[in-house]
């Protein structure tokens, strides 16, 4: 199966700490090979881990997950599509973090549905997007 979604870090923390069943039912019932993370993710789930020393349970939640779904690599191609979204989200007045910015972006040029729980993605035009809490 063709790679389709990319999970951003909200639904990666949901399926790790399992406070959204919808989430984990949702990534269970989807062709595990049509999913994937950014690079940028997966950095965002390894400093999660570093500011949660004592916590086994999200260390090992977190190694499982990474293990589950392949991490893609930041290119050209998604840094192409970071500039030009950043720059259209400045002429509106309106900002994400950068790293919602790489996500964003590295959905855009990869032709994904970017999965997440943040409205925020909404401001970015051309991203298609699918929050999986919802039941």
């Amino acid at each position: 199966m063709p790679l389709t979604h990319l999970l951003d870090t909200n639904i990666a923390s949901y399926f790790v700490r399992g406070n959204f069943p919808s989430v984990r039912r949702r990534i269970a019932a989807t062709p595990q090979d049509s999913l994937a993370v950014s690079v940028v993710t997966e950095a965002e789930l390894l400093f999660w881990v570093l500011c949660r020393p004592g916590s086994i349970r999200t260390r090992v939640g977190v190694d499982d997950f990474l293990m589950r779904f392949p991490s893609l690599p930041w290119h050209s191609g998604a840094a192409q599509s970071y500039a030009r979204v950043r720059d259209a989200l400045k002429r509106k007045g309106l900002a994400l973090s950068t790293a919602d910015l790489m996500i964003a972006a590295h959905a855009l040029a990869l032709g994904l549905t970017l999965v997440t729980h943040d409205g925020a993605f909404g401001f970015v035009d051309g991203l298609k997007t699918e929050d999986w809490t919802v039941a």
